[in-house]
């Protein structure tokens, strides 16, 4: 049985003393690859250097993330554009608009996001979208796109069943971590009406560790506590749900 974490942040500090074992615990619960998301460019090195520690483990993405979208910004842009131009990387992410931190930056963010967009349309990459509190400003940017909406993933996904479906409908997946673990989580309510072939499993290593982990350090290990519970919700064998959703990651990054 094979997993894998569509998307750890393995390569920040948290994980600078422990990084060797941390994968080890991952690689024993048969979690096979590692996708990283981009924040911007104070981390892109790391990202680098953890793929050249790990190659054929660790797919780096490209993208600047919401909250890091403040008043250098169109700098931030340019170099992600020239990362995405000179570099190899599995996707553009995580792009996309955080409400929850930060509201005065949204024409920033809205600007940023679609930017990153085109890119991926350029690039035919697939993108990783992050959103809090941002639902409907998201959709209004993926409306707004001309040509075809690249696939790919719905990050953390901690919405209602006519989001899920309206993303669905766009050609995207729901990244599936460990808010469906949380006991105050509404997604095991409806999650199993969705098809698995809409899923991916993730983590957001080292943030959202899942029971009975909550509140501490998340690790890609953890993933499997999140594939149990989604094979509870399911009633499905554990091998099914690890067999589909780390086929539609294959998929969705080409990989």
């Amino acid at each position: 049985m094979t997993l894998v974490d569509t998307h750890t942040h393995l390569y920040l500090p948290e994980f600078s003393q422990d990084i060797e074992a941390v994968v080890a615990r991952a690689v024993d619960l048969g979690i096979e690859a590692f996708y990283l998301p981009a924040i911007d460019s104070e981390t892109t090195q790391a990202m680098h250097a953890l793929k050249r520690r790990f190659p054929e483990r660790m797919h780096l993405m490209m993208g600047l993330h919401p909250t890091s979208v403040k008043e250098n910004y169109a700098d931030e842009l340019d170099h992600v554009h020239d990362q995405l131009s000179h570099g190899s990387f599995c996707a553009v992410g995580e792009i996309g608009i955080d409400l929850y931190w930060e509201q005065s930056t949204l024409p920033w963010q809205q600007e940023a996001f679609a930017q990153q967009i085109l890119w991926a349309q350029e690039f035919e990459l697939p993108i990783v979208i992050h959103c809090r509190n941002s639902f409907d400003e998201i959709f209004e940017v993926l409306a707004a796109v001309k040509g075809p909406l690249p696939k790919g993933i719905f990050h953390c996904f901690s919405g209602a069943l006519e989001q899920a479906q309206h993303i669905i409908d766009l050609g995207l997946s729901l990244g599936i971590g460990g808010v469906t673990t949380f006991k105050n989580s509404k997604i095991d309510q409806f999650l199993s009406q969705i098809p698995l072939k809409h899923l991916v499993l993730e983590t957001d290593s080292p943030y959202l560790a899942p029971t009975p982990f909550r509140g501490k350090r998340n690790e890609s290990a953890y993933l499997y506590h999140v594939a149990e519970r989604v094979a509870q919700i399911y009633d499905c064998p554990l091998a099914q749900v690890a067999e589909i959703t780390t086929a539609n990651a294959h998929t969705i990054f080409k990989s």
